[in-house]
């Protein structure tokens, strides 16, 4: 195996050293694999290190926990995605590392997602394509959002509604230089972080096929 280069180095740990430790997004029993990846995909993308994937519909368990392992290999390779199928568990597990949870609800006290300040350590959760959150999930939450629309429809894909709440986020961390020096992460942190992307890339690299020239 090649050494890895300068380049490629440096560009691991400034990703790592962007990774909002405190910005997460939880997903309640969203059926669909291909919105699943989307979302790891945008969570990714705005620097989300860890993903909460909770399914408590047991045909939903085996199968998609399993699936969605497979899924989105590139990006799914730098985030770290937990999966739960108790809801006191993963609620649990998200208490234990962020301050606030928002909820996609339609309810009467719902804010806009512009007024949640995203610069706190806070998780989003969005259910799933047909019911959205459940009661259950609603009774462990701050508060709920609603992302402004000004269409006939008043609704989003899963994955778009996703994809607008964490950019949002985004906006907001840049502004407040997250991104940066002022990043809340521990700089000891930021630098496990990059050594475990190392780490990473150097077992994505041992594991590549060579090709046969028979």
């Amino acid at each position: 195996m090649a050494p890895m280069t300068e380049q490629r180095r440096a560009r691991l740990r400034e990703v790592a050293y962007r990774r909002q430790k405190n910005f997460t997004v939880i997903l309640e029993n969203v059926h669909d694999p291909h919105n699943i990846s989307a979302v790891m995909r945008s969570c990714e993308a705005v620097g989300i290190s860890d993903l909460y994937i909770l399914y408590t519909e047991e045909h939903l368990q085996e199968e998609y926990i399993t699936l969605g392992k497979k899924s989105s290999a590139g990006s799914r390779k730098w985030l770290d995605v937990h999966y739960y199928t108790q809801l006191e568990n993963c609620f649990a597990a998200v208490r234990a590392n962020y301050d606030f949870i928002y909820a996609t609800h339609m309810a009467k006290d719902a804010v806009s997602l512009h007024d949640l300040n995203l610069t706190d350590s806070v998780a989003l959760l969005f259910g799933n394509e047909h019911d959205g959150v459940s009661e259950e999930a609603l009774s462990h939450v701050d508060g709920n959002f609603l992302i402004p629309q000004m269409g006939m429809v008043q609704s989003l894909n899963i994955s778009v509604a996703c994809a607008v709440s964490v950019f949002e986020g985004l906006r907001q961390r840049l502004a407040a230089g997250y991104y940066g020096e002022n990043n809340p992460t521990p700089s000891a942190q930021q630098e496990a972080i990059f050594e475990d992307y190392v780490q990473r890339h150097e077992q994505q690299m041992k594991g590549k096929k060579v090709k046969r020239l028979d």
